[in-house]
């Protein structure tokens, strides 16, 4: 009759009615059911908009600690809840309506490798696994809380809400124009590169500037590097590096597999990677690789020209490439600089000097070397994969040296397996090793063509090991954490375990015998919440012959993940044992 129609939001159902030559319909079921006598349930539902609420400034980026990357994408951590927003066609129905979220990861993405993601809607959200939940509705526009599990793979996902009814009809679809890229989270105690420490996730996942060492020990140079993990075009680097990989999508969520995929890609050796190395002195085709103090130039080239390695690098501008992508992907990352460093090319874990039966050096077999410095890098992460007690810092060397199961590639390696000699533990631990702590061996020919031994340096390399301090720009000197003091009985034990494993195990022959064991013994049922831990060392000689050994025993808190976190006591005890006899030789 010419009135108008005014839809209000909001209040009960209850029928239209009349007010100022206006007809108020208070909700579309009452509009729906008046003008064309239609139940809402028999409108089939469906999608018309996704909101990812991606912007810088907003809730999501915010909390997940990623408000600092440009570009408007949602980029969120895994192991944390985020919010997207859906406006439907009609209210949404709980008792009647389904809705999930897929999403999908890697060129073909599928549910058992983990790279396609069905996300059920749920009434109540449970860690550790993919779900979505109502958490506001305002007519037809509903907003969803998102729960990722720690473990998810990393990268970018497309985003697809599909919709449907009780009743037997066909779902229907609607891809969202913007995607999500899922990073590691430092920030979740749940994932494995969780850091405990705030200022240290402040410096090594956020800081976009350090300072890379070089020089020598005695005159030691700094200098500043624009890491540049947040400016346009990074992560898409990051990521594009990835995809360049041979690493399926299905294994990203592992960072022991992708910083060994990205120690292979930063280097253009083998599998055109970013960078190509240069020590020839002429750079007349390329960039000096003393002229870069940045990693944003070097890959935005690379990402600009497809793929085509930039030229040129040393090992300071690998490691400084490497903090880049690894601090943009999420895994704590810092550049560390070793000086006297030693690169062993034959596995013996020594460094080998060689002379003939004249005292002249014999240059095809002196192949080892002692570099005055440099740069690799650490990165945190626990070791699943490795003995409780390994996980926290890791080694890892773009720079290519030597090859890791045919590839230019170095680490993860647990910097505590360094520091203990177990250079039988993956990956690629006998080689930084020998950067650090291998003895230089000096061998002579004798006249049947044999080597001996004529002198030996046991602190000729792996000196000042270099990193830059938690939140100001001094140097700290991190070489406790890669050995033990120089010279000391555990440096020394460590040597000579880690020789054992290498291309020459007999170099150091042992005069001690090995025929004492040690047997940890708790009592009771063990530690429990709350309350002391009681162990003893029992000490046992299984020879028909006295025995003087001395006894290293040291506790530590450790987390669940197998990070320790420091050292509780720390105790040194000799211990002389008649024949077959055990002794408990100490109660902590």
């Amino acid at each position: 009759n010419g009135m108008a129609i005014k839809n209000v939001t909001g209040g009960q159902k209850s029928p239209p009615r009349l007010q100022g030559g206006e007809i108020i319909f208070t909700s579309l079921d009452t509009y729906l059911n008046f003008m064309l006598n239609i139940p809402l349930s028999e409108i089939k539902l469906s999608v018309c908009s996704v909101d990812l609420l991606s912007s810088k400034m907003g809730q999501n980026r915010q909390e997940h600690h990623t408000d600092l990357y440009q570009g408007d994408e949602l980029i969120i951590r895994r192991g944390q809840t985020f919010q997207i927003e859906l406006e439907l066609n009609r209210p949404f129905n709980a008792d009647n309506d389904k809705l999930h979220l897929d999403l999908r990861t890697g060129p073909l993405p599928m549910v058992s490798k983990g790279t396609h993601v069905i996300v059920p809607l749920v009434d109540h959200l449970e860690d550790e696994r993919w779900e979505a939940k109502i958490v506001e509705k305002n007519v037809n526009k509903i907003k969803l809380s998102v729960n990722s599990p720690a473990s998810a793979v990393i990268g970018l996902y497309g985003v697809t809400v599909t919709t449907s009814s009780s009743k037997d009809e066909a779902a229907t679809t609607h891809n969202s124009s913007k995607n999500i890229v899922m990073l590691f989270n430092p920030w979740c105690e749940e994932d494995v590169v969780f850091l405990d420490d705030e200022e240290e996730r402040k410096e090594y996942v956020l800081n976009d500037i350090g300072r890379i060492y070089y020089g020598t020990e005695k005159q030691i140079g700094a200098r500043t590097w624009n890491f540049g993990q947040f400016h346009e075009g990074i992560l898409e680097a990051c990521l594009f590096i990835l995809e360049k990989s041979d690493m399926p999508p299905s294994g990203r969520g592992d960072p022991v597999n992708v910083v060994r995929v990205i120690s292979a890609m930063i280097n253009a050796q083998d599998d055109f990677g970013v960078l190509v190395g240069n020590w020839s002195g002429d750079y007349s085709d390329g960039v000096s690789p003393s002229a870069w103090s940045s990693s944003v130039e070097i890959l935005r080239k690379y990402l600009s020209s497809n793929g085509t390695p930039v030229s040129y690098g040393q090992c300071w501008v690998f490691s400084g490439i490497t903090t880049t992508v690894l601090r943009c992907l999420g895994i704590p990352a810092r550049s560390v600089t070793n000086f006297q460093s030693a690169h062993d090319t034959d596995v013996s874990l020594t460094t080998d000097v060689y002379f003939d039966e004249n005292m002249k050096l014999i240059d095809y077999l002196n192949s080892d070397s002692v570099w005055n410095f440099h740069v690799w890098n650490d990165c945190w992460m626990a070791r699943p994969d490795l003995p409780p007690g390994l996980g926290g810092w890791q080694a890892v060397d773009s720079t290519p040296q030597e090859t890791s199961q045919g590839t230019f590639r170095c680490g993860p390696a647990s910097v505590n397996a360094i520091r203990s000699g177990q250079v039988y533990l993956k990956h690629d631990t006998p080689f930084v090793f020998a950067e650090v702590n291998s003895d230089k061996i000096y061998w002579q020919r004798k006249l049947d063509g044999t080597f001996c031994q004529i002198q030996s340096e046991k602190k000729a390399v792996g000196h000042c090991i270099s990193t830059k301090a938690v939140g100001s720009d001094e140097r700290a000197d991190i070489t406790h954490l890669y050995k033990h003091q120089e010279g000391s009985e555990e440096e020394r034990i460590a040597v000579e375990t880690a020789s054992r494993y290498g291309s020459k195990p007999d170099v150091y022959s042992s005069a001690m015998a090995e025929d004492v064991c040690v047997e940890v013994k708790m009592e009771g049922e063990g530690p429990m919440m709350g309350a002391d831990a009681q162990l003893s060392i029992l000490v046992k000689n299984l020879s028909s012959q006295p025995r003087r050994t001395t006894l290293h025993s040291q506790v530590a808190v450790m987390y669940y993940t197998g990070v320790l976190k420091g050292t509780i006591k720390k105790e040194q005890m000799h211990v002389e044992l008649l024949p077959n006899e055990g002794r408990l030789s100490t109660k902590l």
